[in-house]
């Protein structure tokens, strides 16, 4: 397989961008080697500009979910584009698609659109500590919710995979109001909130976080997290940015049976396209500029095309709740048969998985926060990624990445990716 394209794109980009990149774990840094430039894709299949095609387990980190170039979104997108670009101005697309979430999920009584999930989530956080009247948020370890100042302090994701769990140019007096949990530890939580018993503003979390690995949370976790909020008055802030509207069109919430008074909203509410979103409850909304005191603004939130990629694909998905019942078979297909490859390899591993989302990990203890996902071998995920890489399989570029199945994915695409897996496995 021949990526010399990419390496001369690569080679081209670095002189103009910082590390040939506009997001670092594009880059490669984790499992080494230099990063695929993709001219296109369609369905379940990426290709690059070498020619060779990929299947995809990335999924654009979550939001194609009915596959890359999905006719529908296209069209639209399309009949959307012919009327402009941007208005800065409002349009009716934007109360089409905010009342599909507003009528669908129970406790979003308010929503308002931003362009990312870093902006949904700072935006978030902001609106707690201006409605509570307090100052620190709490966070949990491997969590990452995005480049904000304040969450820059232990996150997952490419914080993790650079080396840098936190980042120059993030004040100490930043840090300071960013109080560190550990995930799935509700004892360690409760004890923490009894040291600030009138400070704490929110609790933001990965209700099941994508970025240290795909991770579940316990039984009784997210219910004690609810109830300590509510004892203590505390925001909760669930941040879906990869969940919502993937693990069921209810999200983390549908799935557990749980309401956060805020959520956070990205990727999948714009079809691939640049969109955030952050709603919630009614008063606490109401908050928000103009009606309220906390001030957020963005030039193209609401943008007319990412608003009618969001709304197609959504309204899809609410009308076609069969679609993450195939996605969830396929993904167990996934683990199915990666178990069965490991247990013959005899190596020690742990498979994650809920859903359409699922992470591969080579230690042999159970994951389940983020100084267990530490403890995996990274060089055999290295070696692992780049042998699928070769058998044609495009996975994540990090160890601490969940992987998430599309729709577009056939029965024969998964027996490849595990005859590929068989073979990659082989060489470790």
């Amino acid at each position: 397989m021949s990526t010399a394209n990419s390496k001369q794109l690569f080679a081209e980009a670095s002189k103009y961008i910082p590390g040939g990149v506009n997001s670092p774990v594009r880059a490669f840094k984790s499992v080494g080697g230099d990063p695929i430039f993709m001219e296109r894709a369609k369905g379940a299949y990426l290709y690059d500009a070498d020619g060779n095609a990929y299947i995809d387990y990335i999924a654009s980190w979550g939001p194609m979910i009915m596959g890359h170039a999905w006719e529908p979104v296209i069209e639209a997108v399309q009949k959307a584009a012919e009327k402009s670009t941007s208005f800065g101005a409002p349009t009716e697309m934007e109360i089409e698609l905010a009342r599909l979430i507003v009528q669908e999920i129970p406790n979003v009584e308010r929503i308002r659109m931003v362009n990312s999930g870093t902006e949904a989530t700072m935006s978030a956080v902001r609106l707690a500590r201006g409605f509570s009247g307090r100052n620190k948020f709490v966070k949990f370890a491997g969590n990452y919710h995005g480049h904000g100042d304040s969450f820059l302090i232990k996150a997952g994701s490419g914080a993790v995979t650079l080396g840098h769990p936190s980042s120059p140019g993030v004040t100490p007096g930043t840090a300071k109001d960013t109080l560190l949990a550990e995930y799935n530890d509700l004892e360690g939580l409760q004890a923490l909130v009894a040291q600030h018993p009138e400070d704490i503003a929110a609790i933001i979390i990965e209700p099941v976080p994508g970025n240290m690995g795909c991770i579940l949370p316990e039984k009784g976790f997210l219910e004690g997290l609810r109830k300590l909020c509510d004892d203590h008055n505390i925001i909760l802030i669930f941040d879906e940015v990869m969940t919502g509207f993937r693990l069921g069109f209810g999200g983390v919430q549908g799935t557990f049976g749980i309401e956060a008074d805020l959520i956070t909203y990205g990727k999948v509410i714009g079809a691939g396209l640049p969109v955030g979103a952050y709603g919630g409850r009614a008063d606490i909304m109401e908050y928000v500029a103009p009606n309220g005191p906390v001030y957020q603004a963005g030039t193209l939130s609401g943008n007319p095309i990412a608003m009618t990629a969001g709304y197609t694909l959504l309204k899809h998905l609410r009308d076609e709740p069969s679609v993450y019942e195939q996605m969830a078979s396929r993904c167990m297909q996934i683990e199915n048969g990666l178990h069965d490859l490991l247990k013959t390899k005899g190596m020690p591993y742990q498979i994650n998985r809920i859903g359409s989302m699922i992470s591969l990990h080579f230690t042999d203890q159970a994951v389940r926060d983020f100084d267990s996902a530490k403890l995996g071998d990274n060089q055999h995920f290295k070696d692992f990624f780049h042998n699928m890489l070769r058998e044609g399989v495009y996975l994540p570029p990090s160890a601490y990445e969940s992987w998430f199945l599309n729709a577009a994915l056939s029965e024969d695409d998964i027996s490849k990716t595990l005859e590929a897996a068989k073979r990659s496995i082989d060489k470790l």
